[in-house]
């Protein structure tokens, strides 16, 4: 089933015509705030919050002036909270993006017999990446509609148009979202190309045409050669983007007092995307290890170096087949990554590669290698990049898991949101192991909103701790009929909340803008976040997305914190592909533990479900309550 409707007839004047986010009522959502949390802190942290709760939103007390404040800011921005949210979820956070930022879609293993054939591969992806780029170009993407309870409302398209010219610039403290504005004369139009550690550029468009797949891969076969010319090899500068971030932007700085690097930066941060063609990485390509590659690239002795990190899109073709996209987080949500990789993939399918018909432009000038000076300092900081890189690259506990004795057809037919089941036994998972419930952000789209991005489902519900409660107390005292009501309450707990956070009214959104006005008039910082309770409500140990995909392949990403699980999944009809990860430094997590209980709580929940034949006995009111809610790696769409 397609995950959205896609209307080209309907398009409207930009996100203009859409609402702005609404600001909700503050006694909703700390009223909201304290349930989420009641169950998840002791009862003395509990009873403390209570008191500095109340007082901040006592009338004509601190909550009350800044939510006036926020309402006033509602006015003047089309939406109150997109800066404000962009700079606390990526561009303060100084974590090194690979693993902890940059979420990867990795494509089916592709079977390449000789090396040219992965230049095809690339140069066929190039151009479709090019005939992508024409649609949005032309504002000729169609429009994207939610489905299902909220059928038919125009969802913002503004993510799309940073796909391809947007770049992370590295700063000291905050990081910046560069967006490129396009000039009456745009120089020729350029890709990065990188390959054995070594970038060069690859010029799309000369004469004002586009090259086509011959000329491309025709440029492609040049680059390999002058990349395996070893007396031209220069030092792997792209090591440096994968460092923390304010690391990376004193290198840069360094970098930039030589003329050469500083063209050379701005080459590689004016270009549409990076194509990286990898060597291979050895005969070991289970999907664990290939979404590991797409994470990290292997570090230096493998692929580490042959990336750019702060360039949102990053197409990796592997020598060895081992292919994907990997991508920098802050200009766009997951569902523009599914909709531009699925774009691309069935171009490729449907649209033959076109090696032989078109004409070639003639005397196609060659690449050209991109130039670094290096003195010991810079040797010296790629070589702490390059250690760190390894550290991340034995730390990362990936595991990619198939789970094949059911998928979303069997808990539609239990008149059960897939997604909201599938959150529950998530829930049970991390109860089983660990023994109580944690803070869990899963992502939900807000773009029937102007500039909307995504505001957090808290699915760790008292509801939900009830269910997982029932199916760990090992008493047998609780009956299968109360087992299945407790499941039911928590599906539709979770499903509740949903629609709060798709339509701008859930908790996080809200108190982050209050928290973010409260420093803009250098107040003091209010009690309510400074509070205990507050902190250990935005340490997401359980950090999950839903990325649901109609081709073939997956995303993965990795754990928010370092104590912490970044659960990924993909339902598909008759089975769901689990992309779980925690840190092997971490006493507390392992990957392939939580996955095998993971997959005994969704037979134990199918067990329940066949014993109860739910199917012929469930109730019009939860009926009712069949909303499926698709979500894609922080965004959401409804449907029936």
């Amino acid at each position: 089933m397609p995950v959205l409707d896609r209307d080209p007839s309907k398009d409207l004047e930009g996100s203009d015509s859409l609402p702005k986010l609404p600001v909700p009522a503050l006694k909703d959502t700390l009223d909201m705030y304290m349930r989420c949390m009641s169950h998840l802190v002791t009862e003395e942290q509990f009873k403390k919050t209570e008191n500095i709760v109340k007082q901040f939103g006592a009338p004509g007390g601190v909550g009350e002036l800044l939510q006036n404040k926020l309402v006033e800011r509602r006015e003047n921005k089309a939406n109150w909270v997109y800066e404000y949210w962009l700079n606390d979820m990526y561009l303060n956070n100084r974590l090194a993006l690979p693993v902890n930022s940059s979420p990867a879609m990795v494509f089916p293993q592709q079977n390449f017999r000789a090396p040219i054939d992965s230049l095809r591969f690339a140069a066929h992806l190039i151009s479709g990446v090019l005939e992508y780029k024409s649609l949005l170009d032309a504002r000729a993407l169609p429009m994207d509609y939610a489905r299902g309870q909220l059928a038919g409302t125009p969802l913002c398209m503004e993510q799309y148009y940073r796909l391809f010219t947007s770049y992370r610039l590295p700063g000291p403290e905050r990081d910046t979202l560069v967006a490129q504005e396009s000039t009456v004369m745009p120089e020729p139009e350029h890709i990065i190309v990188a390959c054995k550690n070594q970038f060069f550029v690859l010029d799309v468009v000369i004469n004002f045409r586009r090259l086509n797949e011959r000329d491309l891969l025709t440029q492609l076969e040049k680059i390999v050669k002058m990349a395996e010319s070893e007396e031209e090899q220069l030092a792997p500068i792209g090591l440096l983007t994968s460092d923390g971030r304010t690391e990376w932007a004193e290198s840069r700085s360094v970098l930039m007092r030589e003329s050469t690097n500083r063209d050379s930066l701005d080459m590689i941060e004016r270009c549409l995307c990076l194509v990286c063609l990898d060597d291979s990485s050895g005969p070991d390509m289970t999907d664990t290890t290939r979404a590991m590659l797409m994470l990290h690239g292997g570090g230096l002795a493998k692929n580490g170096g042959n990336r750019w990190y702060d360039k949102p899109m990053q197409f990796v073709v592997g020598s060895d087949g081992c292919c994907g996209v990997v991508c920098e987080h802050s200009p766009f949500e997951g569902i523009v990554l599914v909709q531009c990789t699925e774009y691309l993939l069935k171009y490729m399918i449907g649209s033959p590669s076109k090696l032989v018909r078109a004409a070639s432009v003639s005397e196609l000038p060659a690449p050209r290698r991109l130039r670094w000076k290096c003195t010991p300092e810079i040797h010296k900081l790629l070589a702490s990049a390059a250690d760190k890189l390894q550290r991340l690259v034995r730390n990362l506990d990936m595991n990619v898991y198939k789970f094949c004795d059911y998928g979303k057809e069997l808990i539609k037919k239990q008149k059960m949101s897939p997604d909201a089941y599938i959150q529950v036994a998530l829930q049970l998972a991390y109860y089983r192991c660990h023994g109580r419930p944690v803070p869990t952000y899963e992502s939900a789209s807000t773009r029937r909103f102007q500039q909307g991005r995504v505001d957090n489902i808290r699915s760790a519900t008292p509801e939900a701790l009830a269910f997982v409660k029932a199916m760990t107390d090992g008493k047998l005292t609780t009956s299968d009929v109360e087992k299945m009501e407790k499941l039911r309450g928590a599906i539709t707990a979770q499903t509740k909340y949903t629609i709060l956070a798709i339509t701008g009214m859930a908790i996080d959104n809200h108190l982050l803008g209050l928290r973010e006005i409260a420093h803009e008039l250098k107040t003091e910082k209010p009690e309510i976040f400074k509070d205990e309770v507050y902190l250990i409500s935005n340490q997401f140990i359980l950090s999950t997305s839903q990325v649901p995909t109609t081709v073939e392949m997956f995303c993965c990403y990795g754990p928010v914190v370092p104590n912490g699980y970044g659960a990924c999944y993909n339902p598909q009809s008759d089975h769901i592909i689990f992309c779980v990860s925690s840190f092997r430094e971490s006493p507390q997590t392992c990957s392939a533990k939580f996955v095998k209980v993971l997959v005994q709580g969704l037979l134990d929940m199918r067990d329940l479900c066949n014993r109860c034949n739910t199917g012929s006995s469930a109730t019009e009111a939860t009926k009712s309550q069949t909303l499926e809610i698709i979500m894609v790696n922080h965004k959401t769409v409804a449907y029936m």
